[in-house]
């Protein structure tokens, strides 16, 4: 089996080491007794999956290794859960509208506004990076912004659990992917001008692949997502809420592809350039901001020599 697809599989199927009654502790932590209290609590959760989860801590040394140019540190690993608890955390915050407590940069807003002109709706990709609730910030000024995320059966599942954990009121369109009205409720929601939002550095077993270059290594990622963005000719932005320490987050938005004036005989060619821009993308967010990608299973099809293959997660327990 390849790496990619025997990742893939991996993550998809292990059970989650998540706890929802410690999720529900660290909500009302969070919410009564301020950021600064749950925060001490992240450091007990990262040094934990520093010292126990070894798939996870092997997994990310293997991608820092890559990022940074040298042999990935102890701290750095700490530093890498530490930043993915943080934007765990700050969800319940996003969640629950607690935007006074951010630092959040957008850039690039104009390019959604100027994909949304024609009422059409568009597509927002974007990645295991940083934190994509960030884009809520938005609808600080534009309460009128509808976000759907279109993502497989079982993480809606997880979403919609964790939103009623950290939030009982709060509220986000969910769309299941692989069922025979997916692609007509997606169509529907865009009629209305919503922007549907994916994250596609992830696949199941059987999706369609694309081998891609990524720091340096070959990585084989799934098309699907601009696959459906193209028969339903709309245009792809990328989008990232990079998390930069402390309470400071940035939005960046930048465009991927516009498949709305592609002819049906150029678009396969147009798919695959959209998940290689897509790759580039992805790693500029990385080599900008190198703990905030969160994939901690193995993502490379062909591992160099000593880098090792096992996977994990920290939403995963180790086998």
């Amino acid at each position: 089996m390849e790496a990619g697809k025997s990742a893939s599989a991996e993550w998809a199927s292990r059970p989650e080491r998540s706890n929802m009654l410690m999720l529900r502790i660290m909500t009302w932590i969070s919410l009564h007794l301020g950021r600064g209290a749950g925060r001490v609590v992240l450091h007990l959760i990262a040094g934990y999956f520093l010292l126990f989860a070894s798939a996870s801590r092997r997994a990310s040394s293997a991608y820092l290794s890559r990022v940074l140019g040298r042999r990935a540190r102890w701290r750095d690993i700490y530093k890498h859960f530490f930043w993915f608890a943080s934007t765990i955390h700050d969800r319940i915050y996003l969640l629950n509208r607690r935007f006074d407590l951010f630092d959040i940069r957008i850039h690039g807003e104009e390019l959604m506004r100027q994909a949304l002109a024609d009422g059409q709706g568009a597509f927002l990709i974007g990645a295991h990076m940083g934190s994509f609730e960030a884009l809520r910030a938005i609808g600080r000024r534009d309460t009128s912004l509808k976000v759907v995320m279109a993502m497989y059966e079982e993480n809606a599942r997880k979403i919609n659990a964790i939103l009623s954990a950290i939030s009982p009121g709060a509220t986000q369109d969910v769309i299941g992917l692989g069922h025979l009205d997916s692609m007509l409720k997606i169509h529907e929601a865009m009629q209305q001008g919503a922007v549907v939002g994916m994250l596609a550095d992830r696949g199941l077993a059987d999706d369609s692949r694309v081998a891609v270059t990524m720091l340096g290594g070959e990585a084989r990622l799934p098309d699907g997502p601009f696959r459906m963005a193209a028969i339903m000719r709309r245009p792809v932005l990328f989008m990232v809420g990079l998390y930069l320490g402390g309470n400071r987050y940035e939005v960046r938005f930048e465009k991927l592809a516009d498949f709305s004036a592609t002819p049906a005989g150029q678009r396969q060619a147009a798919i695959r350039q959209a998940v290689e821009r897509y790759a580039q993308l992805m790693e500029n967010g990385c080599r900008r901001a190198p703990y905030n990608w969160f994939n901690f299973f193995s993502f490379w099809s062909a591992p160099e020599a000593g880098r090792p293959t096992t996977n994990g997660s920290p939403g995963e327990r180790e086998s």
